[in-house]
């Protein structure tokens, strides 16, 4: 979502609408699931998909019809036969789609999005809920909503559903089973509405290569501020979880097997504090070949120059290395296990807010 609402605030300020297409029902075989969404622009432009095919070929040309009428259109799609052939639904099956109109870059229907992606990318939680029904839209009134769960049921504008009523309902199974989900709910005048609710619940996971001093002090306050944390070392002493009672995982492993052993992806923090330059640098350069969105290493402006030169001699490129954090931290004169925690933690966050 971070990245189509990207796209979004992009558009909008180039003066095209947009139209966001969400999955809001699939049964049967599909490569996309409830929830996938894309974002077309006026000129025809998508970012992200619901799945190819014959699928987003009509959800193309929905969002060019609800960009003209400035009103939402729900697709239902029975895969069968000559269709599926031409879908990406292998064994057929059922799909409804729902193509909202974006086009006020200061809308609450905006405000709502940008939200939801504030929390997926900085952490915390959250539900999205979206009115599926026609009327709302027609009628002007605010058919989207961004609440957190604990703050009453805030969300921003008009509110005709109670919303801390669909909270209290629906957030436990959400949050457990992390999927979306459509209900009935009733408006303020009682009668039935179609809602699609989405929970957001973010927690980015920071490996933290080394389990001394520093480690210990990281791995707290690093979980504080909403981060899933892993700590990783070889030595039996240093990987006890009673020591790091806050850490998501503690993992004793080879350091120069982590490429192998590790899920590590483009939402990945790598902090690389081990005990000796040589595990600092068996782990970078694993961490240089993986699409981490933050690699960091502890140590002086010396200990990164030596480490740098030879991973330049074994093949790597001065691009890879300038997405080392190194010295690591924010430079704010840390000099104690806990101070380096708070510069490499604020770091964190710095980069998880895109800054």
């Amino acid at each position: 979502m971070v990245e189509l609402f990207r796209k979004l605030k992009e558009s909008l300020r180039q003066g095209k609408s947009c139209a966001l297409a969400t999955i809001t029902k699939q049964s049967g075989s599909s490569p996309r699931g409830v929830g996938a969404k894309c974002l077309i622009n006026q000129d025809g432009v998508i970012w992200g998909s619901v799945g190819g095919g014959l699928l987003e070929a009509k959800t193309i040309e929905a969002a060019r019809e609800a960009l003209d009428s400035q009103r939402p259109l729900r697709l239902h799609f029975s895969l069968t036969g000559k269709d599926v052939a031409e879908s990406d639904m292998l064994c057929g099956g059922e799909a409804e789609v729902f193509v909202e109109p974006i086009w006020a870059i200061d809308s609450s229907q905006v405000a709502s999005i940008q939200r939801a992606a504030s929390v997926e990318q900085r952490g915390g939680k959250g539900l999205l809920v979206t009115a599926l029904c026609p009327e709302f839209w027609e009628r002007g009134l605010q058919a989207k909503w961004f609440i957190v769960p604990g703050e009453d049921g805030r969300a921003e504008g008009d509110k005709p559903i109670d919303l801390r009523g669909v909270v209290q309902a629906w957030w436990g199974r959400l949050e457990k089973e992390k999927k979306p989900l459509k209900v009935q709910w009733k408006d303020d005048q009682g009668r039935d509405v179609e809602l699609f609710l989405e929970p957001v619940v973010s927690s980015p996971v920071v490996y933290v290569f080394g389990g001394g001093h520093v480690s210990r002090k990281i791995v707290p306050l690093a979980a504080f501020v909403g981060f899933k944390v892993v700590v990783v070392d070889d030595r039996a002493e240093f990987t006890k979880q009673e020591d790091f009672p806050d850490a998501h995982q503690v993992l004793q492993m080879d350091f120069d097997k982590i490429s192998e052993d590790l899920s590590i992806d483009d939402d990945s923090y790598l902090v690389i504090v081990t005990r000796g330059h040589i595990h600092d640098k068996s782990v970078l350069a694993q961490a240089l070949k993986t699409k981490a969105r933050y690699v960091g290493m502890i140590g002086s402006k010396r200990k990164r120059e030596l480490i740098f030169r030879a991973l330049l001699e074994e093949g790597y490129g001065k691009e890879d290395l300038a997405r080392v954090h190194s010295p690591i931290g924010l430079e704010i004169g840390a000099e104690t296990p806990e101070e380096i925690a708070v510069s490499i933690v604020a770091e964190l966050i710095k980069v998880r807010a895109g800054l």
